[in-house]
């Protein structure tokens, strides 16, 4: 064979020996989608070190122009990968330009600096995430062609037939995430039919984004293998059904010590004077969802209360009974950037902006 050199078939022959690795990088594209792609790696993978940088068509993705289209992935975060198994793993990466500049969809380098100035207060967050399952034709899964199921009330943590849709779709992600590593707390099929909802944390800082992005990744992937579309719109169906949010559950070291529900209070405060600042990055088509109905404040108030879905901060009632505790930002849509969220709660409440 023409130009045929022993050390080529190196990678391969060590590939059969189980010493090389597939590692699938993922990313966050130009219009918060996620998207991935694959490298071999010829040495199990233990720390972030390892991994080279790499980079992707920006041109392709609305993250560069055509002329300089070149957009570097830089690895922030390693998960074991469900798909492919062994040794194999996710890689979390954040996109670069060519000049070494964050991309400008790369919100997680301001929100690292963010975490980094108020590491003091170990701000913790669990967030909640809503979304639809959709059929090939964008429709509501298992909804009857042409028409509607029934008003929603029994679709609500339901089970059986007919209360609930694609549940082995949804525990199989369910597992995905453990195997991967992902701090999954919990799923329950939501209020309107066909949408569910995953809760992951509680995370410290930066890796609440890392984490939750890895799920969405996984969840869709997971969705890909029965030929199903996921929707993180807030408002997938208008009329009487419920949207999808992001409930965005929040707390410091302060809050959750005892006397905790005076520093919650105080956060409150805060996050009622910069309530427009947070709509602007709590997710796309928002408006539609916060209308102050179906378990809703409206988008353009701000209201707070005790064990009250239909404000825009609750505070459950076991924590205002307790004292200490966390609160629950009710505002952030399905498809919010939890980079985004984290990063401008903690600069409200810790950072005093």
């Amino acid at each position: 064979m023409s130009g045929y050199h022993p050390d080529l078939l190196a990678p391969y022959q060590r590939l059969d020996q189980g010493t090389c690795i597939q590692a699938e990088y993922i990313w966050i594209g130009g219009n918060n989608e996620l998207r991935s792609k694959s490298k071999t790696i010829t040495e199990k993978v233990t720390d972030l070190s390892q991994l080279p940088n790499w980079d992707f068509d920006g041109s392709s993705t609305d993250q560069a122009p055509g002329h300089d289209s070149d957009v570097y992935l830089h690895p922030v975060a390693i998960y074991k990968d469900p798909f492919r198994g062994g040794d194999n793993i996710i890689v979390l990466a954040s996109t670069y330009n060519s000049d070494g500049t964050p991309n400008k969809t790369n919100y997680r380098h301001n929100a690292q600096k963010t975490m980094e100035l108020a590491k003091d207060s170990v701000p913790w967050f669990g967030l909640e995430q809503e979304y639809t399952l959709l059929d090939t034709d964008d429709k509501p899964l298992g909804w009857p062609k042409g028409g509607f199921p029934g008003p929603q009330g029994p679709y609500y943590c339901g089970a059986g037939a007919g209360k609930v849709v694609a549940r082995d779709l949804v525990e199989a992600h369910y597992r995905a995430c453990l195997y991967s590593g992902i701090r999954i707390s919990g799923i329950n099929a939501e209020v309107m039919p066909s949408q569910w909802e995953f809760q992951v944390g509680p995370c410290e800082g930066i890796s609440m984004g890392d984490e939750l992005w890895v799920a969405r990744y996984l969840l869709v992937r997971v969705a890909e293998q029965w030929g199903v579309k996921v929707s993180f719109h807030p408002k997938p169906l208008q009329g009487d059904w419920n949207g999808a949010g992001c409930h965005t559950n929040y707390s410091t070291k302060q809050m959750r010590e005892p006397g905790g529900i005076q520093a919650i209070h105080e956060a409150i405060e805060k996050l009622s004077k910069r309530h427009e600042q947070h709509i602007a990055v709590y997710g796309e088509d928002n408006d539609k969802r916060l209308t102050g109905r179906h378990e809703t404040g409206h988008i353009h108030d701000f209201r707070s209360g005790v064990a009250d879905r239909g404000a825009s901060i609750r505070v459950p009632r076991h924590v205002n009974a307790k004292g200490y505790g966390y609160l629950e930002d009710r505002r952030p849509a399905s498809n919010a950037d939890p980079y985004r969220v984290t990063d401008i709660v903690v600069e409200t409440t810790l950072l005093d902006k």
